[in-house]
Formats: structure tokens, C-alpha cells, sequence
């Protein structure tokens, strides 16, 4: 019991993280999702025995659960249906190629999801953002480019140091750019991922957001932008120490 012991010792959502519980057989599979999901803000408990998960999902109270689907201590299904049904916690199945039955069985008990196993972090993190659509950005960890420093856990950025304020909107722009560094992006790709959507009203919108995002960054009338408009496309995100002097509007 000594790994239930040091799971649930002190308090876990002091830092915001996500709270997950790993219930695998496997070592290496399930220690290794902990491990990837770690540079996410997700804290993660792997549990080799379904007993020791069940105790620790009490005193943890995980914001979700991934299962394995070839339990040996317990049934995939029953310990789905003790943790979603009975505990409510939202749980994913960990399904590998032979395992189509227990997949439909387990999302018949209560299963949120399945996922494909062994996991893959960018497999993961798309469900475990749609189980807590608040922490999403948490999710996700801090960026640093050329002096700019952005976290979306705190929504904070800073410019070589110094603070910069940005609305929400402006931070999710300059986030999504720096997650393409030095890739085109179009105009479309930036209305999915910071408005949902694209329509009338955005289109426009987008503009003025990224002229205002400009200024903020801009540390002097020197400075080239790091937004650079690739016209008839969209635009390119350059790190300050890149910088070359391109035509933008």
C-alpha cells in the first residue's frame, strides 16, 4: 500500500492540476502515461492493483480515470461501473486491438471514452479537455520563444521580463502562434482555435485582434513585428532573434 500512501498524501489541487487516476497492470504503460501527461499540469497516480485505485480514488477525488482494458485484479467493466456510476468520476478505457468487446461492454457500464493503449499523450489530452472544458488551457504547457514567455495554466505572458497584458482572446492568439512557430497558419486555423468558428463578425475581428497584439509586443518603433502577414494566406509567427525586416499590413 505504500504507492496509495504517498498518492494521497498532502493536497493535490493546490497547483490546479488536473487529477488523474491510472489503473493499469503494466508498469511501464501506465507509469509511462503519468509520465507524459506530467509537462501538462496533469497529476497523475498509477495504480497496478483495481483495490488500491478504488481506495485512492476516494481520498484523491480524480477528475478522471483511464482503465485498461485487460485488468487482471479486476473487471474492466466492474471497476468502470464502481468508478463512473457509483464515484461519478468520468473514465476512459484503454483499448488495444483485441479488446473491442470489452470496449463496448465498459462504454455500455458507464465509460466516457476509449483510447488507444498503450497511450499517447496527444491521444489523451483531447478527452481529459473535454471532461474538464475549464482547465483546458491547463492542459497545455508553458511556451518560450526569443525572450516571449507565454502559460496558459496562469494566462500570463511576459516579454523579456516584462509583463505584457493580454485580453484572454489576445492570449489565445499569441498561444496558438507560438505553438506553429515559423509556420504559415491561415486565417481560418485561427478562427477554429480561438473563436470556434468562422463567420461574418470574426473575420473582421481576427484583424483588429492581431493589430492589437502587434502593439502590445512591439518593445519599440525598431522592432519588426513577430507577426508577420503572409498575403493571399495568413500569417507567421517569428521569434524575436529570427526576426528579419518582411512586409506586413
Amino acid at each position: 500500500m505504500n504507492n496509495l500512501v504517498e498518492a494521497t498524501r498532502g493536497d493535490h489541487r493546490s497547483d490546479g492540476r488536473f487529477v488523474l487516476l491510472v489503473v493499469d497492470d503494466d508498469e511501464s504503460v501506465g507509469a509511462g502515461l503519468v509520465a507524459q501527461l506530467a509537462d501538462h499540469l496533469v497529476r497523475g497516480h498509477h495504480f497496478a492493483h483495481a483495490a488500491e485505485a478504488l481506495l485512492a480514488a476516494g481520498a484523491l477525488q480524480p477528475d478522471a480515470a483511464v482503465v485498461a482494458a485487460g485488468l487482471s485484479t479486476m473487471s474492466c467493466t466492474e471497476l468502470v461501473r464502481l468508478l463512473a456510476r457509483r464515484a461519478g468520476i468520468p473514465t476512459v478505457v484503454g483499448v488495444g486491438d483485441e479488446d473491442g468487446g470489452v470496449a463496448a461492454a465498459a462504454l455500455k457500464a458507464g465509460a466516457t471514452a476509449c483510447v488507444r493503449r498503450p497511450y499517447r499523450a496527444e491521444e489523451v489530452l483531447p478527452i481529459l479537455r473535454a471532461i474538464r472544458p475549464e482547465t483546458s488551457g491547463a492542459l497545455d504547457p508553458p511556451i518560450e520563444l526569443g525572450g516571449l514567455r507565454v502559460d496558459p495554466a496562469t494566462f500570463e505572458a511576459s516579454l523579456d521580463g516584462r509583463t505584457v497584458a493580454l485580453p484572454l482572446k489576445e492570449f489565445r492568439l499569441l498561444y496558438f502562434f507560438m505553438s506553429h512557430a515559423e509556420r504559415t497558419v491561415t486565417r481560418e486555423q485561427l478562427l477554429a482555435a480561438v473563436w470556434g468558428g468562422i463567420s461574418d463578425d470574426t473575420s473582421n475581428t481576427l484583424t483588429v485582434h492581431i493589430k492589437r497584439l502587434r502593439r502590445r509586443l512591439a518593445l519599440d518603433g525598431d522592432q519588426a513585428p513577430m507577426i508577420v502577414t503572409v498575403r493571399g494566406l495568413g500569417y507567421r509567427f517569428v521569434p524575436a532573434q529570427a526576426t528579419a525586416t518582411p512586409s506586413t499590413s
